[in-house]
């Protein structure tokens, strides 16, 4: 990138890797709490004003979610940049998940490098580096790998969001530095069958398995549907069918008992443009008929903005690649209710979630000038 702006750090790698580094050894895998990161970022965003979100999540365990903003006395506006502290977990990891090693060729290994600490990293470093004159503000979120609930706390009661006003969002997940202006949510089907536990050999246990089998055919009819049937589809999304993940939970139970409690766990995942009340009312009729008890946790309604929004045109100029749409979800499905949200970071989404997971060090570096361009045009009043 030419001409970094003024302000940049000499060395902005050396500065974005030992942060990486010490975020990504810190634990916060979704289910456990993320205070201890959310220290170590606060520490980073010296000089910041802050502002803390605490909250129990549902297996309560204490989370924490950080609000900064840095800027001129009584400024409003400005670039919001946003990032996740939790992971998901270390499955199938061989190594130690949180070592942070850096290879020959620049690349840091370790869970959550790309998903999403070394981002995090990018816009503090970004932020910190901005001018006093330029306003900016840092939402800093956790559970988004699970119900968005930190990004869904500072949408509803951020005192320092409700002050400042941002006029745009930057989502710095994994996106190649290419613009995402749009992204599928999700809703989030819990079906329980319910059995009688006993010992397997007697005869007197009832296994909620079979109870569960016949709603689960229904459910793959579901899939295959959304599969073939273009009515339910987006061709504006690679792939254009909608998810409908399956996972099944007997809760820990050895195969000599009758298995009480069976749970099946779908995440459905649609764009702006799908309809899912055929989804909604499929689970719910094939529940009804086979008495499986389901429950529903649904995101925001999936963002997307035009292609020839404001901000997707600056996005676009800023970094020179088109603006796309993205299959996953991010924080923007609850932050797009404080302003318009693009979804633009360094690092490579095929990387996440998997039990290899690594960044290549120098685009984290490249994104600091590029989030900092972002904050000074926003800054300077143009039309979002």
């Amino acid at each position: 990138m030419a001409h970094p702006p003024r302000g940049l750090p000499n060395d902005v790698l050396a500065a974005v890797t030992a942060l990486t580094r010490e975020l990504v050894m810190i634990d916060s895998r979704s289910f456990v709490s993320n205070i201890p990161v959310a220290c170590r970022v606060e520490v980073a965003l010296n000089g910041f004003e802050i502002e803390r979100l605490d909250y129990v999540d549902a297996a309560g365990v204490a989370k924490r979610v950080l609000v900064a903003f840095k800027g001129p006395a009584g400024a409003t506006g400005g670039l919001a940049l946003s990032g996740h502290m939790d992971t998901v977990p270390d499955t199938g990891w061989m190594e130690n998940p949180w070592a942070a090693s850096v290879d020959a060729d620049g690349w840091m290994h370790g869970l959550g490098t790309t998903d999403m600490k070394g981002p995090v990293a990018a816009l503090i470093t970004a932020a910190r580096a901005l001018p006093d004159s330029v306003p900016v503000t840092l939402l800093i979120t956790t559970d988004e790998e699970t119900t968005k609930e930190g990004a869904r706390l500072i949408a509803t009661h951020s005192a320092l969001v409700r002050r400042i006003q941002p006029r745009a969002i930057i989502i710095a997940e994994p996106t190649s530095l290419a613009p995402v202006r749009g992204h599928r949510s999700h809703i989030g089907f819990t079906c329980v069958a319910t059995g009688v536990q006993a010992h397997s050999s007697t005869g007197k246990g009832r296994n909620a398995n079979w109870d569960l089998l016949p709603f689960l055919m229904d459910m793959k009819t579901v899939f295959e549907r959304l599969r073939t049937d273009t009515t339910l589809q987006d061709k504006n999304y690679n792939p254009p069918f909608s998810d409908f993940n399956l996972i099944i939970d007997n809760h820990g139970v050895a195969t000599n008992v009758t298995v009480p409690k069976a749970t099946a766990r779908i995440k459905f995942r649609y764009s702006a443009r799908v309809d899912p009340t055929p989804v909604l009312a499929a689970v719910h009729g094939a529940a009804e008929k086979f008495g499986i008890d389901v429950t529903e946790a649904r995101e925001g309604f999936p963002p997307e903005l035009p292609e020839d929004h404001p901000f997707v045109r600056l996005c676009e100029r800023l970094t020179g690649a088109m603006a796309g749409t993205a299959p996953y979800g991010t924080d923007a499905s609850e932050l797009q209710a404080i302003a318009p949200c693009v979804v633009l970071g360094p690092g490579d989404i095929g990387q996440a979630h998997t039990p290899t997971e690594k960044v290549r060090l120098t685009e984290l570096a490249d994104a600091v000038p590029l989030f900092m361009r972002l904050a000074e045009h926003v800054a300077r009043g143009g039309e979002i």
